[in-house]
């Protein structure tokens, strides 16, 4: 005899919401889990519903994925598990009945404590993998480069618990490799597994996932303090234009409330129309509009706030495509544009990878033999740049060579391998 339940992950700064179960429950009191209920009738359904019922944050969250169903034996009980994976924003988690208690942890202290069965496997099914971040083409590498570290940490706790900790280090260095070759181009990501790699304190897989552990919340903490500095600067601002999804651009507009914002839609994917539905949501004028209309509406705007994917050694920035014809139809009006990104996207030099394209289906369909260039992302000079605003303040070109120096000594454990100790 078997039963369906949805397993429900809620990730938010890089941790999971687990709940101890109580003592009014039916199975596994005293044990860790997460969000979970019996799947009747429709998974995806029951995922949201048991998300509501159980820590009252279905508002909160955003679906990513959902990962392959698997059977957990466990006595005579055999349950088929449909795990599931959500991003969740702010708000509290209430737990009800079903937990005593409930904490934000990262998700390898599920493999430390009394948890229900298989959850390590349910986490897994949906876990960040270097496919996933090699695939996503819908977030910034803010969130992309905090995956990868995510992908990591869960890697090394894995062998550390297995007992191969010291074994290890060698396929830990190839997974990092493997991860700064799915997304090259995106220097956050560089970046920050570099520091994991160069600032650890052992040669173990524990050391490794001690130093993920330390990037993931350094990288948290950068683009908060980025998305205040952002805030300063716009904040009053009678309108603002933006294009893209950068997570620390929508946090700065939703905090600073400027008067309007205008949103370009971002094709191919058109991820601009969820952020203008997102601010319209927390009460914030917003105009959607074509990319093709930028040097139109920004005469009526007073700056331009962008993410960034990645800011070269000489200032400029690599975004979206859109950013370069925005940036100069700003700078005919007069219009400062302001890119906003952690210190970390500095990359070690003024030579940009090769930028990444996208599949030519992304704007044509016909079987006619047509030259199709569909460009991701674009490369603005540093002079169509007001500023690029960090964690660390409005840096300059000369603090963006300094930053990229720093970065530059970050990469050098990929050419002499790890450290000795």
């Amino acid at each position: 005899m078997s039963a369906d339940v949805v397993t429900c992950f809620l990730r938010r700064e890089g941790r999971v919401l687990l709940g101890r179960r109580s003592e009014a429950v039916g199975t596994y009191r005293g044990q860790w889990g997460a969000v979970s209920g019996y799947a009747e009738g429709d998974p995806d359904a029951a995922a949201r519903r048991e998300i509501d019922e159980e820590v009252r944050l279905l508002e909160a969250v955003s679906f990513v994925r959902a990962g392959d169903p698997l059977e957990v034996v466990d006595g005579e009980r055999t349950w088929v598990v449909h795990p599931y994976l959500f991003d969740c924003g702010p708000g509290e988690a209430t737990s009800n009945r079903e937990f005593e208690h409930v904490e934000w942890v990262h998700p390898t202290e599920i493999r430390r404590r009394e948890t229900v069965p298989s959850l390590w496997k349910a986490y897994e099914a949906i876990a960040p993998t270097v496919e996933s971040v090699r695939e996503d083409a819908l977030h910034g590498s803010a969130y992309v480069s905090i995956r990868a570290l995510e992908v990591l940490r869960d890697r090394a706790s894995a062998l550390a618990d297995d007992g191969d900790g010291a074994e290890g280090w060698e396929e830990l260095a190839v997974l990092a490799r493997d991860l700064l070759d799915a997304r090259p181009g995106m220097a956050a990501l560089g970046n920050r597994v570099d520091r994991t790699m160069t600032e650890v304190d052992g040669r173990t897989a524990d050391a490794i996932e001690r130093s993920a552990r330390k990037g993931i919340e350094r990288a948290v903490r950068a683009d908060d303090r980025a998305a205040e500095r952002a805030t300063d600067v716009v904040e009053g601002s009678d309108g603002v234009l933006t294009l893209s999804r950068s997570g620390t651009v929508e946090d700065a507009l939703l905090e600073a409330a400027p008067g309007r914002v205008v949103v370009l839609e971002s094709r191919p994917a058109r991820e601009g129309v969820g952020v203008a539905e997102r601010l319209v949501r927390a009460g914030i004028d917003a105009t959607l509009t074509l990319d093709a209309a930028a040097a139109h509406v920004v005469e009526g705007v007073d700056c331009v706030l962008v993410g960034a994917d990645t800011v070269l050694a000489d200032g400029s920035v690599i975004n979206k495509v859109g950013t370069r014809t925005t940036a100069a139809a700003a700078a005919h009006e007069g219009v400062p544009m302001y890119a906003v990104a952690a210190a970390d996207k500095v990359a070690p030099t003024a030579e940009g990878s090769t930028l990444e394209r996208i599949e030519r289906e992304a704007i044509y369909g016909g079987d006619a033999s047509v030259s199709v260039d569909c460009p991701l992302f674009d490369r603005t000079p540093a002079d169509l740049v007001a500023g690029v605003i960090t964690e660390e303040g409005v840096l300059d070109r000369e603090a963006v060579a300094e930053r990229a120096a720093e970065h530059e000594r970050l990469a050098c454990w990929r050419e002499r391998g790890p450290p000795e100790y």
